[in-house]
């Protein structure tokens, strides 16, 4: 029996712009799916596109679906396209839910609570913020930077450190903004700070070309190898084959994995288990629906645990479609709490 599959779009505004090396975002465009099957029950799934990222694009998915139709077989995953993978893992999300494998049930043979990170605005903006979130509990902040001069953003990683409560780490996101010379200053000065792990000092897109994106990948290594402060990927990680290829080429960093963004997570997850690989589990910025599969995969990760990437909310100007609230620590109740229908409903 066929499912009943139906989407609705959403363009919600932030609640503060979120600036970044890709620029200034205002906004959170993407889809909310609702998969029936022959029982009435039902699956919801999060289609969170980062196209400035290197995912897909919202219309690009949305025209998928559309050539999918309404009532898809239960094979509905083998009619997508490798490359859209966050229309697969929200497609994978929603059968998983009808299947009953994220609910809290499970949840309870696992930790009651991870770390969380708290993230820090660009430049002097992170200054203030420190203080207040050090107080709440955190240990673990991570700064964007990338965003404005070099010379300016690396005079001020002193101040920033001076101001992170003892024994707090440090994580440092250029969002793929440095040529060579700009993430060996950095990862320099680095090495005699607190600094955790710079993430993802250097990018480049597929669509730049085959030799930029080789070189940018053997600076990445090089880097690695060079200095002693682990580099994250992040960007790096963003289709279906990624994280294998990056382990087959022996990457010694830490993997900064956004589920959201992976159309076979358990594949992926199961890869990184057998390499005993560094993992950070991280936001794509998605809403309670995405939220809710991303962190029951974090939950369900056998590995060391490091602070969850998810200190993004409260994200949106309206609180109803915000995940679990950003405290030090995210509890596994909070997750199981989540209401993908009431999402759902509210973009009715």
């Amino acid at each position: 029996m066929p499912y009943l599959l139906q989407c609705r779009r959403y363009r919600l505004p932030l609640r503060a712009p979120l600036r970044t090396a890709h620029g200034v975002e205002e906004q959170r465009d993407g889809l909310i799916l609702r998969l029936e099957d022959g029982a009435g029950r039902a699956g919801f799934g999060e289609v969170a596109t980062l196209p400035w990222f290197g995912t897909e694009t919202t219309e690009e998915a949305e025209a998928v679906l559309k050539e999918i139709g309404p009532e898809p077989g239960a094979d509905v995953l083998s009619r997508v396209p490798v490359i859209f993978g966050c229309l697969r893992h929200a497609l994978a999300a929603a059968q998983a839910a009808l299947a009953g494998d994220d609910d809290g049930a499970e949840l309870e043979a696992l930790p009651k609570s991870l770390p969380v990170a708290a993230l820090l605005p660009a430049g002097r903006e992170a200054l203030p913020r420190i203080g207040p979130l050090a107080e709440a509990g955190f240990r673990t902040f991570k700064w964007k930077v990338g965003v404005g001069d070099v010379a300016d953003e690396l005079a001020l990683l002193d101040d920033v450190c001076a101001r992170l409560p003892e024994g707090a780490k440090l994580r440092l996101d250029a969002n793929g903004a440095w040529p060579r010379r700009a993430a060996e200053r950095w990862l320099e000065r680095a090495a005699e700070r607190p600094v955790e792990f710079v993430e993802q000092p250097s990018f480049a897109k597929a669509a730049e070309g085959t030799a930029l994106v080789r070189r940018t990948e053997d600076l990445l290594m090089g880097l690695a190898g060079d200095f002693p402060t682990p580099i994250a990927l992040d960007e790096s990680l963003v289709g279906d084959g990624d994280v294998a290829r990056w382990l087959a080429q022996g990457w010694p960093g830490v993997f900064v994995l956004k589920p959201s963004l992976c159309g076979d997570v358990s594949t992926v997850l199961a890869q990184l288990a057998a390499a005993k690989a560094a993992v950070v589990f991280s936001s794509a910025l998605e809403t309670a629906v995405g939220a809710k599969s991303a962190l029951a995969h974090a939950f369900r990760w056998q590995g060391p645990v490091r602070a969850l990437g998810f200190g993004v909310w409260p994200l949106f100007a309206d609180a109803r479609f915000d995940g679990p609230f950003a405290g030090p620590f995210l509890r596994r109740e909070d997750v199981a709490r989540l209401n993908p229908e009431a999402v759902w409903n509210a973009l009715s």
